[in-house]
């Protein structure tokens, strides 16, 4: 290559200056505008000196530079329009633009080819016409020069817009914007190849020393040559060595834009939902068959007999709806005979002992509870909302467990609404031109003040543990520490440094006000990285910690993206997590408690706020626990006092004190709690936890089921009279042996159902099954042990004439023994309310109305929602139900999401590293470009945002053309940009393979170095504060190990938007996973947000559901059969029962608003156990009952047991839920108060009402083994004549 040539020529030089100051120029083509630089514009920034000769040839030690920048210009003897400070100038202006475009090869170059041309190009009198000077003296020279001051580019449109096409999709991957959003000084909408190029030539965005007004034409304009250089499209290589752009950063490589699939129509008949009418059209089938069959019947009753009510002989006849009693016995009727005999007999073995021996049974009970209730002392508490609602097993427990052990637990989050009411709109006119520009209320500079004096008092908060001062510095989120160890803080006042004086700068003269607070707000909600805004305030936009604040982080309110409207700000304070440092999070659990007492007493009436700490829900369930502890004693009490009152048989006034069974009734109540306590003692022996679905919901439920059976048990002998030479014991005995088996067989099959729900992977649910299971069975071996104790005793008592209570006391009033009587409740159950719901016209009325309920219960289940409303959690006055209002009002940010690459991955290699990057040379369907593309269409993939992506910063950061990455060529240590030392050397040469990703070693090599660097006003790509914790490594530094990529969920507001969220975030994993192809390996993709553990229960809770409530079914299905004396179709009567009560529980769930979250799922498997009580009695009593006819027996056995089952359950719990209503807790109003509400009402009319009228028409035939057996035992008794009451 030639040597530079001699200057040329300087006559005419003191014409030359004199002709510029006096007018514009005209220079001549093929001549030079300028060379070398005079004068001092600003700061470090100078004029270029004004000169009309022909090209210089350039110094030696200007061709690297002119090699590395100009690669055009560099050939013959390099004759250039510019010097070697110039070409240093245009290096170091450059850098900004360099590492946010050089991504995309051919975007820089023509970039590049633009600047070029305007620095160095020989021909620049073409296109190039000097409109101003200033004279300037050269003191090195001693000669007048010219400084130019004002320049015209004419540049051809069509290069500008191939310029800004190849450049208009490149991505900034740390500030998860479009770069142009940066580099451009107006929003990405609004940018556009003349704005772009003008705004980078003009003086006012602060890197620009002189003005140069850009003139845009293809055609000659005044007789100069627009520069219309040959430009590369996107999707063109810029030369052999590197490829086209990237499809994140180029649309056209990519092809069209993803579409989202289109929703699935929904089922339709007739234009309704088809549920619904092939449910109405099943009805009116079924309907039209039974009315059908109904009639026919009574056709054929009206020819045969009078009715079904004809006296007919009780020990021979039966009527046309059971078989005549002249078969021979099958061997299943004697086998359940036998069984039904044996549990008899046991019962009245074991309840006649019991009375014989009270005090040793009693004592051996109390002494049972003592050692189960000593396991108290090992009692634990679960109140950790992870612990409560996620298994230990889950996958999102398990992704939860990985991440917070290789990147740290996710940050602990303090945030702040604030609005201002009482302040009006803001208008803003630009200087000197411009629309106005509107701002919200909250953005007067006033309002700011105070919002700033606020954020200010919340930092100086000062807390106190363990003696020791706790600030917010003390635990924050400091990501330049120890460099820089400015707490994060994501507010508005970031942009300008939390700073009353930045808030206040203004430039401008006693006339105009040229730039303010609204200038700087406007260039930084477009450029929040930038180190310098472009106004004359040049203040920076980065926030005090080192980090870019994004406008929809902490602006809320605002339309499309005119953050300017926004009528909210969000201050977010990020706390240090700690995974496993409990005095460290202690000190950040007593700041948050300071914090939260602040705003609560803080007094500002311009400003409206709402706020939450990290452990405010947490805080306020456990004060709503507190609150509604008296709701829950008061609906407890009324229980008690309906169940002590309501045991007792007063025979008269004079008796009152003698026949009441209050004592026995607080008996009863005790042994229910204390099969709780027991519950309770025995798994906190074995560690288990208790949970406060456990401490809420199983008193409740062991009280309905308890209370049932005392009631049972107490009426039953009310109602029994003494046989002749029958002792006492002998008759409790023979009651108990009549009513045991039934107790035995709703309480057994209610604990199998629950200890089968201990299969369910719901924290929740396998927990309440578990103590509800042991609960119910301690329950009932107390019942026939320690309660028939205290019965007997009771009786004694009474026989005795003894007050209740005060039984040292005896009363006035004889009476000899106990008479044998029957409530009022019994005596309507069996005169009124049986015969009356049991006519030939009222049964198919009751059927047709259950099934019709039926019906559209199952129309209408399919729409109950899933999830669980947060704000439902928490009491009426809570503080944060407001602050929930205005996340899902104000926020235009859902919550962070990392798409986690597991260890394993091989960074160093090429093929590696396209599998996860997305800039040139990446694969088109790479991890970073999935979820960029799954951002394209983010209403349907709820991902808001393209992706932070460490390693293609740290590509544009380590390139030798950037002066990021440089090492002390002594030493080898990281230098960074900001330094000025000759010994600081580019880490890599400026080769074609210097050039080339860094692989192997050098990827290693320089990596920490990428990741410990600072971001500075010379590079801007350093990755400590971005990407400090993405990048996990392992073996001493040698290799990467689990590395992260952040990007955003798009807003979320209601629990199906958290649950779509999560599920699409695991598809786009799941497919990045396989197109990587490391499917196979022992590695993968996988995404993790905080609220995953939370919600992941949801995305199987439907199947969870059918899971739990089948086994509950097929449990007590197959206890019924076995206890029923192996009655199969008694079993399924019940089982049908049940199933009906739970279908139409949904029902009441979609009626009533109850979505299916795992609390109402506790409560759909307890209605299991508690449908159970209201079924199983009356149909164990229409199985041993003698009628003659199904109607008969239906009829006795409603009524013998159903006013038992009435006044036990409904009446006892129905006082108790009527006070849940008056609880503060919307939790305990949904879903206890309606569920417990539901639950019974619809248990009782089943139990109460359609059973025994199902029973009347497809129920078990009688048993003649049972029957035969009877008639044996009663034969030649008083009582053969009861058993045909």
């Amino acid at each position: 290559m030639g040597t530079p040539q001699g200057s040329p020529g300087r006559g005419g030089l003191g014409f030359l200056v004199l002709l510029l100051l006096l007018s514009p120029v005209r220079v001549l083509p093929q001549m030079c505008v300028w060379y070398g630089e005079c004068g001092v514009a600003s700061g470090d920034k100078r004029y270029n000196c004004a000169y009309d000769g022909p090209p210089i040839a350039l110094p030696e030690d200007g061709y690297d530079l002119m090699q590395e920048l100009c690669p055009g210009l560099f050939f013959g003897n390099v004759s250039t329009c510019c010097d070697v400070h110039q070409l240093q100038t245009l290096k170091n202006n450059l850098q900004l633009p360099l590492q946010f475009l050089s991504r995309c090869p051919s975007c820089f170059y023509n970039l590049i080819n633009l600047f070029c041309e305007l620095t160095c190009s020989p021909n620049q009198s073409d296109f190039l016409n000097v409109t101003s000077t200033i004279p300037y003296y050269d003191p090195v020279s001693k000669e007048n020069k010219s400084s130019i001051t004002e320049l015209q580019y004419f540049i051809g449109d069509r290069f500008a817009n191939a310029m800004y096409n190849a450049c208009k999709d490149v991505e900034a991957p740390s500030s998860n914007v479009k770069a142009l959003g940066l580099l451009c000084g107006k929003d990405v909408k609004d940018c556009n190849a003349t704005n772009w190029i003008e705004y980078m030539f003009s003086k006012d965005n602060g890197q620009t020393p002189f003005s140069i007004i850009p003139i845009f034409s293809d055609v000659p304009v005044h007789g100069m040559n627009p520069m219309n250089n040959a430009t590369k499209g996107c999707n063109e290589s810029m030369d052999d060595s590197t490829g086209p752009c990237s499809c994140q950063d180029c649309s056209i490589v990519c092809g069209p834009k993803p579409q989202p699939p289109p929703l699935p129509p929904p089922w339709l008949l007739f234009g309704l939902d088809a549920v619904y009418v092939i449910m109405w059209i099943s009805y009116m089938g079924f309907l039209l068959i039974f009315f059908a069959l109904v009639f026919g019947v009574w056709c054929y009753r009206r020819r045969h007999f009078v009715s079904e009510y004809t006296p007919i002989d009780s020990n021979v006849a039966f009527s046309v709806s059971s078989h005549r009693d002249n078969g021979n016995i099958t061997c299943g009727e004697r086998l359940g005979e036998r069984f039904e005999n044996g549990l008899r007999m046991t019962f009245t073995s074991w309840g006649a002992f019991c009375v014989r021996n009270p005090r040793p049974v009693i004592l051996f009970s109390v002494v049972f509870i003592a050692m189960c209730c000593s396991g108290f002392v090992y009692i634990k508490a679960t109140t950790n909302p992870v612990d409560l609602w996620s298994a230990p097993s889950s996958q999102a427990r398990k992704e939860k467990e990985y991440f917070d052990t290789h990147f740290g637990p996710f940050f602990r989050t303090e945030q702040v609404i604030i609005q201002a009411p009482k302040s009006h709109p803001d208008t803003y006119s630009p200087y000197p031109s411009g629309e106005d520009v509107p701002f919200g209320p909250p953005l007067t500079k006033d309002i700011l003040h105070q919002v700033l004096d606020l954020q200010d008092a919340i930092v100086n908060i000062t807390a106190s543990y363990d003696n020791e001062t706790v600030m917010l510095k003390d635990i924050c989120l400091a990501p330049l520490a120890p460099y820089n160890n400015n707490c994060t803080i994501l507010s508005v006042l970031n942009y300008f440094q939390n700073s009353h004086s930045v808030l206040d700068h203004t430039v401008g003269d006693e006339f105009f006000v040229y730039a303010d607070y609204h200038t700087h707000f406007l260039y930084c909600v477009r450029a929040p990285a930038s180190l310098n805004d472009t106004s004359l305030l040049h203040d920076p936009c980065l926030g005090t910690f080192g980090g870019p604040v994004f406008p929809w982080l902490v602006l809320g309110g605002y339309d499309d993206d005119n953050y300017n409207n926004a009528t909210a700000l969000v201050i977010t304070f990020p706390v240090n997590n700690y995974y496993n440092d409990s005095k460290k999070l202690m000190k950040a659990l007593a700041w948050e408690k300071e914090f939260i007492n602040f705003l609560k007493n803080y007094n500002n009436s311009n400003l409206t706020i709402s706020f939450s700490a990290e452990r405010s829900i947490e805080d306020e369930i456990n004060r709503e626990s507190n609150s509604d502890v008296s709701v829950v004693l008061i609906s407890y009490i009324v229980m008690f006092l309906y169940i002590s009152i309501a045991l007792g048989h007063i025979q008269s006034c004079r008796r009152l004190l003698v026949d009441s069974k209050i004592s026995l009734g607080i008996a009863g109540i005790l042994i229910v709690l204390s099969s709780v306590a027991c519950s309770i003692g025995i798994f906190s022996y074995f560690g288990i936890p208790l949970t406060l679905i456990v401490i809420e919901v199983i008193p409740f439920l062991v009280l309905a089921i308890g209370v049932d059976n005392i009631f049972i048990m107490v009426q039953t002998l009310q109602r029994d009279e003494r046989l002749q030479g029958e002792t006492l014991d002998k008759q409790i005995g023979r009651v108990l042996g009549d009513v045991a088996p039934s107790m035995f067989l709703s309480s057994f099959s209610e604990t199998v159902a629950f200890f089968l729900g201990t299969l369910s992977t719901m924290p929740a649910v396998r927990t309440f099954s578990l103590f509800a299971g042991m609960a119910v069975l301690i329950d009932f071996l107390l019942q026939v042990t320690c309660f028939v104790s205290l019965l007997g005793l009771d009786i004694k008592r009474q026989e005795s004439n003894r007050l209740d209570i005060l039984c040292c006391i005896k009363s006035s009033e004889e009476m000899s023994g106990v008479q044998r009587s029957e409530n009022m409740l019994f005596l309507f159950f069996k005169n009124f309310f049986s015969p009356y719901l049991l006519k030939d016209w009222m049964r198919p009325i009751v059927i047709a109305v259950f099934v019709g309920i039926l019906s559209f219960s199952a129309a209408v289940m399919h729409n109950v929602e899933i999830g669980l409303d947060q704000s439902l959690s928490m009491p009426d006055d809570s503080y944060v139900i407001d602050y929930f209002s205005h996340i899902s009002k104000y926020l235009h940010a859902g919550p962070p999401v990392y798409f986690v690459l597991e260890e394993g991955h091989n960074y160093t290699t090429l093929e590696g590293q396209n599998m996860v990057c997305g800039g040139t040379g990446c694969n088109n369907d790479s991890l970073v470009q999935q979820i960029f593309n799954a951002a394209e269409i983010g209403s349907y993939t709820r991902i808001g945002y393209a992706p932070s992506s460490w390693i293609d910063d740290y590509f544009d950061w380590v390139k030798p053309q950037s002066s990021c990455c440089r090492v002390y060529n002594t030493t080898g240590q990281f230098c960074n940009a900001s330094v000025s030392d000759p010994s600081c050397t580019r880490c890599r040469p400026l080769t074609p393979e210097g050039k080339q990703r860094p692989q192997g070693e050098d990827f290693m090599t320089f990596l920490p170095m990428f990741l410990s660097d600072n971001p500075n006003p010379r590079c801007g790509k350093g990755g400590h504060a971005a990407y400090n914790s993405a990048v996990n490594f392992i073996n001493n530094k040698t290799e990467v190990g689990a590395t992260y990529f952040m990007t955003y969920h798009t807003v979320l507001k209601t629990s199906s938007d958290f649950i779509d969220a999560m599920r699409k975030a695991r598809i786009i994993a799941d497919n990045i996973t396989e197109t990587m192809g490391i499917k196979e390996k022992n590695y993968r993709v996988f995404p993790y947000s905080v609220f995953y553990v939370f919600y992941e229960q949801y995305l199987t809770i439907v199947h969870d559901a059918i899971f739990n409530l089948c086994i509950s079914l097929g449990s007590i299905f197959l206890v019924t059969m076995v206890l029923l004396g192996f009655e199969v179709w008694a079993a399924v009567v019940v089982s049908i029962t049940i199933a009906m009560i739970i279908v139409n529980m949904f029902g009441v769930m979609w009626l009533w608003g109850i979505s299916l979250n795992a609390v109402s799922l506790v409560n759909l498997v307890m209605s299991c156990g508690i449908a159970v009580e209201f079924c199983s009695h009356v149909t164990r009593a229409f199985t041993i009952s003698t009628k003659g006819s199904r109607v008969e027996r239906a009829e006795e056995a409603l009524s013998h047991m159903g006013s038992s089952v009435f006044s036990g359950i409904t009446l006892t719990k129905f006082g108790g839920i009527v006070v849940l209503a008056f609880s503060k807790s919307q939790i305990f109003k949904i879903f206890y108060f309606r569920m417990y509400l539901a639950m019974v009402v619809l248990g009782a009319t089943h139990g109460l009402i359609f059973l025994p009228v199902l029973l009347s028409y497809i129920g078990p035939s009688v048993n003649k083994a049972k029957t035969r057996a009877a008639q044996e035992r009663t034969r030649g008794t008083e009582r053969e004549r009861l058993l045909y009451f």
